[in-house]
């Protein structure tokens, strides 16, 4: 089944002269384990694309399935967007934007307790999640004190706390080398594979989508059509 299915979407901000079209009659569609990459130079849309895609910004037009259910269609439809994000949707981004002052287990318990999961279920998610993304170890550790690369990693466990049926990562390997992003993305196509998630992952390094399902390139708002990357 379609994790994911956009077909028709513009995002228009401002009017006029000051019209700018952000995204213009966007399609594109992501089944459950698939792994797509956005790619695009910088103002082409790539980050509006996801805010749409993730419920947080109200596209201009168009319409937005997300797991069978019609979310948006030329306006909201009457979902609780902001539930259905705390449910199926999780988020990994160019910082890994953990809160500092929580150590990596409590960051990974948080969004459970916000849909209400907590005690034991919840303690032994995040462990499991920890060890799943190998930084178990460093599970009381607050994140200041973890290198970049095992910041990111407890950012993808803490994204796939509520088993979420679509991951979205914006820029996730761009605050790391090389060796480091790589070993981030091959976890989040672990991460797809394994538990069904799709992944749509923006990145301006080819480096770090070999294995991908598909490439989509943004330019100007308009989306190419998206090619194999085996």
């Amino acid at each position: 089944m379609e994790a994911l299915k956009i077909t028709g979407l513009s995002k228009i901000f401002g009017s006029g002269r000051l019209e700018v079209r952000a995204l213009e009659d966007v399609s594109l569609s992501i089944a459950a384990g698939d792994l797509v990459a956005l790619m695009g130079p910088s103002g082409s849309g790539k980050t509006t694309l996801l805010l749409c895609v993730s419920l947080i910004l109200e596209p201009t037009a168009g319409t937005v399935v997300f797991d069978g259910d019609t979310i948006y269609q030329d306006g909201w439809t009457g979902f609780d967007v902001r539930r259905l994000r705390r449910e199926k949707i999780g988020f990994i981004f160019q910082t890994s934007n953990l809160i500092p002052f929580l150590t990596a287990r409590e960051n990974v318990l948080l969004p459970q307790d916000l849909v209400g999961v907590k005690g034991e279920v919840a303690e032994n998610r995040a462990e499991e999640l920890l060890e799943y993304m190998e930084v178990a170890e460093r599970a009381d550790y607050l994140p200041p004190l973890l290198s970049g690369g095992e910041q990111q990693r407890v950012a993808i466990a803490r994204a796939l706390a509520n088993r979420p049926r679509l991951i979205l990562a914006d820029e996730p390997t761009a605050s790391l080398d090389t060796a480091r992003g790589k070993r981030v993305m091959d976890l989040l196509k672990k991460v797809a594979r394994e538990n069904q998630t799709a992944v749509i992952a923006v990145t301006h390094d080819a480096r770090m989508i070999e294995g991908f399902d598909r490439v989509y390139h943004l330019k100007d708002g308009r989306l190419n059509n998206s090619n194999n990357h085996g």
